[in-house]
């Protein structure tokens, strides 16, 4: 019988199984993109040495299952390739790649497919979660992070700890305005009546504005655009699981880029202090259930310079 040391199984992204001979590795894809080249690799991994199947997780990693035990090290080094292509050149600090994933806590950062593809994207969600990765990556806190390009959260970032959805950010010249009323119509069609127009020219309802986007795509003559500044909504402490599931809360309207990774690596801190040590994990969420909304966003804002636009949530009750 091997004598195991599961901690040290688990830290290394491999998962104790219910079969007691087999393990599985976890393979991270930040941002849910990958190049082609890196399939061979997992190919030759789950054929040689695992049971020849592939799993894709719901965070848009693979999992390689049906792996014998001493065959870890093998597979780290088969790997390795994969963890070159797919962390170091976006920036994460991993010493050496030959031994294979070096933590196991934050999962895999995923996205939407975001305005490479997608007309209602607002930004480079791969591109954002990939700086994230490297900013968080490697860690053994259990954090769930997703970047969706617009409110319709197709990567469902409000079941997530940390949600970034992106904001159109949208600015209004009148001057190309010729009062077809396209947008006022599709937005009370299809999104949430922020629209209206008065003496000929449209006028936002800043209260209920989303920023999803949809005026400009729908305007014919590019009276509305989006800034060039990226801002994006911050929703906070969505989670699925047995104890208290819940959607994620709107924390930050109007966060940049930098603010948000700062709160993210402040988190890190936040849960250092505060975690249950008792317990083998525990989520962020229950966390700030425990010790307050309030301690946790001092906690987060710690050294945080948001954009004049941001709004922080005073309150939040999940």
């Amino acid at each position: 019988m091997l004598d195991l040391n599961t901690k040290k199984i688990k830290k290394n992204a491999f998962r104790i199984t219910k079969q007691r001979d087999k393990t599985s590795i976890r393979v991270r894809i930040p941002g849910g993109q990958l190049p082609a080249e890196i399939i061979p690799t997992l190919y030759e991994i789950a054929t040689k040495y695992g049971d020849g199947k592939l799993h894709i997780t719901s965070r848009q990693g693979f999992e390689i299952t049906g792996i014998n035990f001493e065959n870890m090290k093998k597979i780290n080094e088969l790997i390795s390739p994969v963890i070159e292509k797919l962390e170091l050149p976006y920036g994460v600090q991993i010493d050496n790649p030959k031994e294979g994933y070096p933590a196991s806590g934050t999962r895999n950062i995923s996205a939407c497919i975001g305005n490479r593809v997608c007309p209602y994207a607002n930004y480079n969600t791969t591109e954002l979660a990939r700086r994230i990765e490297a900013a968080v990556f490697p860690h053994d806190h259990h954090f769930k992070i997703a970047t969706t390009g617009c409110p319709n959260d197709c990567i469902k970032a409000h079941m997530q700890d940390f949600g970034i959805i992106g904001m159109a950010n949208v600015k209004y010249d009148p001057y190309y305005c010729v009062g077809c009323e396209a947008c006022v119509k599709n937005c009370k069609k299809r999104v949430v009546g922020a629209l209206e127009m008065v003496e000929g020219k449209v006028v936002r309802n800043e209260a209920i504005c989303i920023e999803c986007g949809e005026c400009v795509l729908t305007c014919p003559m590019q009276a509305w655009s989006r800034k060039e500044e990226k801002l994006y909504k911050l929703v906070i402490m969505g989670r699925t699981g047995k104890k208290g599931p819940r959607l994620a809360q709107t924390f930050i309207q109007g966060a940049d880029e930098a603010s948000i990774i700062k709160i993210i690596q402040n988190t890190y801190g936040y849960v250092d202090e505060y975690i249950d040590r008792t317990l083998p994990k525990e989520h962020v969420g229950y966390i700030v259930d425990r010790t307050g909304y309030q301690e946790f966003k001092k906690w987060a804002l710690k050294d945080v310079k948001l954009p004049k636009e941001a709004k922080v949530a005073e309150y939040i009750y999940w």
